[in-house]
């Protein structure tokens, strides 16, 4: 990955050394010159669009996880629930928790009351090596008791927001870059395509000039 970045920065910075080598050569073609341009265009835009696009995806997913951190601790509740049995290999309901996390834990059938005061009954996650009826845990659940996956903690949500900013920068460079090497391809199509026409036409007379005949 660092090989072909580097790859495309040295082929931009080429090309813009190009732009200063070419300015004053009387061997210059116009499509030279056009594409030194684009590649100090494609740069510029590298080093100031892209942190700009990165820093303001940044800031808004960084709003939005915010508001979802405040709304999630909320509008979720700690509780505590009462073990009553191990559980037996019923399917448990969908739970956000990873499954590293689920391997640490013991399926349990339990009780709890909402903070609602409503009583619940079902198969949870525990944090229990070797649950007995009656041990005591803690559950996240929604107003009604509903379970719920623990709440997006600030510096959680702050670390997707710091990727989602890099990555929306990366993204903006590639397409800048890969705009600018589509151009130049299609440049350079049409600069052998003149070529092959005027081969073509010169190509029946090749070597009869001077010959006499």
């Amino acid at each position: 990955m660092g090989y072909h970045g580097h790859g495309r920065g040295c082929g931009t910075l080429r090309a813009i050394r190009g732009l200063w080598h070419w300015r004053h050569n009387a061997l210059r073609r116009t499509t030279d010159l056009v594409e030194a341009w684009m590649a100090l265009a494609a740069l510029l835009l590298i080093l100031v669009a892209a942190p700009l696009v990165g820093t303001l995806i940044g800031s808004v997913a960084q709003d939005a996880l915010q508001d979802s951190v405040r709304e999630q601790r909320q509008s979720r509740h700690l509780v505590e629930a009462t073990v009553v049995k191990k559980a037996d290999n019923t399917p448990l309901d969908p739970d956000p928790e990873t499954s590293s996390a689920r391997d640490s834990r013991s399926r349990v059938l339990a009780n709890w009351t909402g903070p609602d005061g409503t009583a619940q009954h079902g198969t949870v996650m525990a944090a229990l090596k070797s649950p007995h009826a009656g041990d005591r845990f803690t559950v996240w659940t929604d107003d009604h008791g509903r379970i719920m996956g623990r709440p997006l903690d600030t510096a959680t949500a702050t670390t997707h927001a710091v990727l989602a900013g890099f990555g929306a920068a990366a993204l903006c460079a590639g397409l800048v870059e890969g705009g600018r090497r589509l151009l130049v391809w299609r440049m350079v199509r049409r600069r052998y395509a003149r070529w092959d026409q005027a081969w073509s036409q010169a190509g029946p007379d090749w070597g009869r000039t001077g010959t006499g005949s």
